[in-house]
């Protein structure tokens, strides 16, 4: 199909995401690699300029830093943990059959979410609940590194840090924002600053601290909009960026053209792990890949990058060379962004 026919699908597809029952507004933007073809849609309560919490996909800012400081020969990332943080904060946050790893833990291990330490964001708390299921209602609250690390400690490690499996762990990030911080003697907020969003000019992307700023989107789950700047500003380097579907696009070109490190590190990351259907996990990256029989017509290709479960992604599909980056503004079904990729490459 030509242009004008393609353009035409892809706004009809992202109009018709927008039922106003799970998705409320959708906005995306669809870039070759080469500049030949640009594209950016939108429907409901979201437009190219909104700003939005990209939550998880803050991961892989957090990955292009630590790279960057690899390369820069500031940290190796099969390093001890123990290394660069506070062995205080650290005591005892991974005991595994009566055996104490919180010292074993590398860099590396925390990136691919081989660590088997437990997640802070999806285990039960002293409440009773676990804080995912307490923000998804709408309760707001705050915590610093030190209460999680308090709160990992009461919580059982998933297997011994390096064996062959993989659990998906806020807790890993949280502890890498600390690595950032203690190397570079900066907040996070000014490494991403400094090393990601002035390089890049991004005037519209930040991290999140300030709860009074209602600047970006609150999420929905559900029917529901969730108001909860406290947890929003707490989250940091597991899930606090706020950004646009442009400035996100800007960034994902240069995370995979050699902007922030040497693009040979690329493949020293694709070492894959299963993680939860249809995505595994490398070492900060992940890898959207379904199998044939959800689209027995046109073979899916695998795509690259990183999601949130605010329904923010940011992907790149090698094969076709296209890059495509958004949100659908939904925490309670995970799988639509996914499902709105997927139909979008097999247009492409």
């Amino acid at each position: 199909m030509d242009d004008d026919q393609l353009i035409s699908k892809l706004n009809g597809l992202v109009h018709s995401q927008v039922d106003n029952k799970k998705i409320f507004g959708c906005v995306v933007n669809v870039e070759s690699g080469d500049n030949s073809f640009s594209w950016s849609g939108s429907a409901g309560n979201l437009n190219d300029k909104s700003l939005y919490f990209i939550a998880s996909t803050t991961k892989l800012y957090i990955t292009a830093v630590l790279l960057h400081l690899k390369s820069n020969d500031k940290i190796r990332l099969d390093d001890p943990l123990s290394d660069y943080v506070d062995l205080e904060l650290i005591s005892g946050i991974h005991k595994f059959q009566d055996i104490d790893y919180s010292n074993k833990i590398t860099i590396k291990q925390l990136m691919a979410h081989t660590s088997g330490l437990p997640d802070y964001f999806e285990e039960k708390t002293d409440t009773g609940k676990t804080l995912h299921q307490e923000i998804s209602m709408g309760h707001d609250r705050a915590w610093d590194i030190d209460k999680l690390m308090d709160d990992v400690r009461g919580m059982k490690s998933k297997f011994k840090p390096g064996s062959s499996k993989a659990m998906y762990s806020d807790t890993n990030y949280q502890l890498l924002g600390q690595v950032i911080e203690n190397i570079t003697h900066q907040k996070i907020s000014d490494v991403f600053q400094n090393l990601i969003f002035n390089p890049l000019n991004l005037k519209n992307t930040y991290l999140y601290q300030d709860i009074h700023d209602q600047s970006p989107m609150d999420i929905y789950f559900k029917k529901e909009q969730i108001h909860i700047p406290k947890a929003m500003a707490s989250f940091g380097p597991d899930g606090g960026i706020v950004s646009t579907a442009p400035e996100s696009m800007l960034f994902l070109k240069a995370f995979f053209n050699g902007k922030f490190f040497p693009e040979e590190y690329l493949s020293q990351i694709k070492v894959w792990n299963k993680i939860f259907f249809p995505l595994q996990y490398g070492v900060g990256l992940i890898r959207l890949k379904l199998p044939r029989i959800f689209s027995p017509f046109k073979s899916v290709p695998e795509l690259l990058g990183h999601s949130g479960l605010s329904g923010a992604f940011s992907f790149y599909c090698p094969e076709k060379d296209i890059y495509l980056t958004g949100t659908v503004n939904q925490a309670a079904y995970p799988d639509l962004s996914y499902k709105l990729m997927v139909k979008m490459i097999n247009y492409l």
